[in-house]
């Protein structure tokens, strides 16, 4: 493990670091590595009253069995493997070992013993008992969790004392298998029993996107190695993103775990697929005109504005690399605005004021604000530090996708500045510390901040505290996969296009399900949130880490709303009722005593938010002189109200051939075909209703269908 790079910011990352010992939550079940042996607990979900006048969800780690060696005193923990969605957790003094294997989704950990046996420590008040047809089969019930723990076939149980239990297996038969049991019923220890010995050995994702139906294809695939009997296939926990509308799966799935996932699964194979299809996105919108909207005449004042004001806008808040690189975003979307309504010397004067500022930042000129290539534990830091990126390395792919999307935004205006021997070199560094493709290297971890079994990112670097990893700003992950894209379209890197696409659509995939709930499979009924604004292993919960103020709660999973947000709107009464709540919460945070400051905090945040549904109640709610978040500017903001009002609102039936697209529907059914072309000859683009659009080089085409 040393001679690979750090696996920071995943879902096991606090195994890595010295202290008091943290739970790591797999799903279905929770560990935690003590210098004795590994803690094994199967997490039940609680609603916890807030002051907030809502609810959170914990599943904490408690109540667990315990698993230890009885012939020697095991060392401190280590992290001694990790694949793609399995670890390894080692127990080592001399030539006595403990290992240890946990997986997402397995309601199995798996232990491998050098020598002696293994001892079963049971929490307070639990019953434990061999089956009577099955003796090497411990059966405990802890409360109303059923557990089974099984040793090799012929291998007795003894009691030690009230609440533990031994088991010496044969020479030479080291093992051990723990399993936590979704019910009760026979057929499910018999299902149970038969897969308790196919090991893991490995686990691995592949992904692969078809541009000619916009599918992206994952396969997840998992090797074993069966310690005793012919079975071969694990029981894989499959989460709702994956099962849910599988018809690869359909059919083959078995009991299911109670989660704070939702229910997960059992699967009996080796491997299984999911399909989804890519939306697509297009870099900015076309121009409007002014006179559809009695809105648009107030375009050029604030278009005016914001270009006087646009260096301060740049650096609005702190220096470090999360808010400079959402000041670059903001200025150049901005220029998208110019550009749209023809001002190129404007857009060009604001790209310039971009483009200077990320090359002293890639050169370190200053010596005040830079990036540090480390290799001793493989990553890419920037300076100076904002939300401990450094000494925690968390939110790597908050910030970096904001500097990956704008210098891919500048490429698209000037390739040769994204040349590798110029700054494109820069840029790649930031992808490859936040998503590189290559396993077990020491300059950068497998995609370090994303998930590929959960579907999502984590935030944390080190992964610290009782609930385990999080992630608040989900639409902040999405814009770094939105960077990807756009780089390796620019660059012609097809891998690292069909790389962003996978992680784009994927994280999108698992927001619906586990931060809107959008199919109504995960939350419970207690949570009385439309939404959850912060995702942990062990507990979901409505507030943020900086306020718990109603508005920055629900808008930092909406932040920053650009063209490549249209997702947002998906499921059209989702957003209607998760607006809804907005001034009941509201009421309860005043009724507190507390105040917005301003009143209407992030009004463009909601306004664009309402947009993708109803533009023309967006418009009414818009106020000019209104609050508007650090990351947007005003005419960022009306631009895009005032396109989605004239164009229609995204259509979500209809995909294109190529990354780059969208289209957008009228009410009367008329449709806007959009797409981008990133590369240096005209290409034809064909959507899946049979229109064609011809797109030149470096431009957004756009077409307009006849009305139905």
């Amino acid at each position: 493990m040393l001679r690979r790079a750090a696996p920071t910011n995943q879902w096991y990352s606090n195994l890595m670091y010295p202290g008091k010992p943290e739970p790591v939550f797999a799903h279905p079940l929770s560990v935690r590595a003590l210098p004795q042996g590994l803690e094994v607990a199967l997490p039940v979900r609680i609603a916890v009253e807030t002051e907030r006048r809502d609810t959170e969800i914990h599943a904490a780690h408690r109540n667990p069995i315990v698993v230890t060696p009885t012939a020697f005193t095991s060392g401190t923990h280590r992290l001694s493997d990790h694949d793609d969605w399995s670890i390894e957790i080692d127990w080592a003094r001399g030539d006595d070992r403990l290992r240890a294997r946990v997986a997402h989704g397995s309601p199995y950990v798996q232990f491998i013993l050098s020598t002696g046996g293994f001892q079963v420590a049971l929490p307070p008040g639990a019953n434990a008992a061999p089956d009577p047809a099955l003796p090497h089969a411990l059966r405990v019930k802890v409360g109303a969790t059923a557990y089974a723990v099984f040793a090799p076939s012929g291998t007795p149980w003894s009691r030690n004392g009230e609440s533990t239990w031994q088991a010496l297996p044969p020479s030479g038969r080291g093992y051990l298998s723990l399993a936590a049991l979704p019910d009760e019923r026979p057929e499910t220890f018999e299902l149970m029993t038969r897969h308790a010995f196919a090991f893991l050995n490995g686990t691995k994702v592949d992904w692969a996107y078809d541009s000619r139906d916009s599918r992206v294809t994952t396969r997840f695939t998992a090797s074993t190695r069966p310690m005793e009997g012919e079975e071969r296939r694990p029981l894989l926990g499959l989460y709702p993103h994956h099962w849910f509308r599988n018809p690869l799966v359909e059919g083959r799935l078995g009991p299911a775990f109670d989660t704070l996932r939702g229910r997960i699964r059992l699967l009996a194979d080796n491997t299984f697929t999911t399909q989804t299809t890519y939306q697509g996105f297009v870099p900015r919108w076309p121009g409007v005109q002014l006179s559809v909207s009695p809105a648009g005449k107030d375009l050029p004042g604030v278009m005016d504005s914001d270009m006087t004001n646009a260096r301060r806008m740049m650096l609005e808040i702190g220096k470090g690399s999360y808010w400079q690189g959402k000041g670059l975003q903001r200025i150049l979307k901005l220029a998208d605005v110019f550009e749209a309504q023809g001002d190129v010397r404007g857009r060009d004067r604001l790209i310039d004021l971009v483009r200077r500022r990320m090359e002293s930042w890639f050169s370190g000129a200053d010596r005040k604000t830079y990036f540090l290539r480390d290799t001793t534990i493989g990553t890419l830091l920037a300076y100076p530090e904002e939300y401990f990126s450094v000494e925690q390395m968390n939110d790597h792919h908050f910030h970096y996708g904001y500097w990956i999307r704008s210098a891919a935004e500048i490429a698209l205006r000037d390739p040769e500045w994204a040349a590798p021997h110029r700054w494109g070199g820069v840029v790649d560094l930031l992808i490859e510390d936040i998503a590189t493709t290559q396993r077990g290297s020491r300059e950068f971890p497998f995609l370090r901040n994303f998930d590929p079994y959960e579907g999502h990112s984590w935030a944390s670097g080190n992964a610290m505290g009782g609930w385990g990893n999080n992630q608040e700003s989900s639409s902040e992950a999405v814009n770094a996969w939105v960077g990807l894209i756009l780089w390796g379209e620019v660059q012609g890197r097809k891998d690292l296009r069909d790389l962003g696409i996978w992680l784009y659509t994927t994280e999108i995939e698992a927001i619906q399900h586990y931060w809107f709930d959008i199919h109504r499979l995960v939350l419970p009924p207690e949570y009385r949130s439309a939404e959850v604004s912060m995702l942990f292993g062990g507990k979901i919960a409505h507030n943020t880490w900086w306020t718990d103020e109603p508005r920055q709660i629900k808008g930092i999973n909406l932040l920053p709303i650009t063209t490549a947000s249209t997702y947002l709107g998906l499921n059209p009464a989702f957003v209607r009722r998760s607006l809804g709540t907005l001034e009941e919460e509201s009421r309860i945070y005043a009724a507190r005593g507390k105040a917005a400051k301003p009143a209407d905090i992030w009004q463009d945040i909601f306004a664009k938010y309402l947009a993708l549904v109803d533009p023309e109640e967006a418009l009414k709610r818009w106020d000019r002189w209104g609050s508007v978040e650090f990351g947007d500017t005003r005419s960022h903001a009306l631009h895009w109200m005032l396109t989605l009002q004239h164009l229609g609102t995204p259509d979500f039936q209809v995909t294109a051939d190529t990354a780059l697209y969208t289209v957008l529907r009228r009410k009367s059914g008329q449709r806007t075909y959009l797409a981008y072309n990133a590369g240096p000859e005209q290409r034809t683009v064909a959507f899946s209703d049979g229109t064609v659009i011809q797109v030149p080089s470096r431009s957004l085409g756009m077409r307009e269908g006849p009305a139905p």
